[in-house]
């Protein structure tokens, strides 16, 4: 499974939203298994959008045809947009389905990892991290990703904002210890994604 990451500044909210709307139409493509996203916590006016497709030829053979009739419809509403592709590696839980009705906030964290770490980081993800996250009440479903230049997307649900807080609050310091987050990783950057129930494909 391909994952795709959109953030972007938008610049003309309403404008932004009702073009979100004409996204509708992805379900028709082939290979595409869901998309949802929403507003930054954070960072006023920045966009998030996840992208789930089952191969990267689906995704390139949508790209190279109807890709631009449906994002004509945003055009001018935003700025500074990055857009990065992860191929899935695992689930975060099990059974990880593209869905977003039951979420209430995404957590998504970027990672550049340093290159004779990744080994590592991968095991500590999936040893420590994933049982951790799985064992949290309010966790719904996650996936980690890969893209080339060891680069990795953890994406995670949460069915309430006050759940993820807690997990944050109680868990992440210890954690990240015992992982040796600080000796595997290069850079990190994440956001927590409040979901837009109305952009959700």
């Amino acid at each position: 499974m391909l994952v795709k990451w959109i953030r972007c500044t938008v610049v003309d909210r309403r404008g932004f939203e009702r073009g979100q709307r004409k996204w509708a139409g992805l379900p028709g493509e082939p290979g595409f298994r869901g998309q949802g996203g929403g507003w930054s916590r954070g960072r006023p006016n920045v966009a998030h959008v996840f992208a789930f497709w089952e191969s990267r030829a689906f995704y390139d053979s949508f790209m190279a045809r109807s890709h631009d009739r449906l994002a004509a419809a945003q055009s001018g509403t935003y700025r500074d947009m990055q857009v990065r592709l992860f191929e899935h590696r695992f689930d975060v839980k099990v059974g990880f389905q593209p869905r977003f009705t039951d979420a209430d906030v995404v957590r998504v964290a970027h990672c550049r990892v340093h290159a004779e770490r990744v080994e590592h980081f991968t095991l500590m993800q999936e040893k420590v991290w994933n049982p951790a996250m799985a064992g949290s009440p309010g966790m719904l479903r996650g996936v980690f990703g890969e893209a080339p230049g060891n680069e990795f997307l953890v994406l995670s649900l949460w069915d309430s904002a006050a759940e993820h807080g807690k997990y944050r609050a109680e868990r992440v310091e210890r954690l990240a210890l015992r992982a040796q987050t600080e000796a595997d990783v290069a850079a990190i950057a994440g956001d927590v994604v409040g979901v837009e129930p109305s952009w959700t494909v």
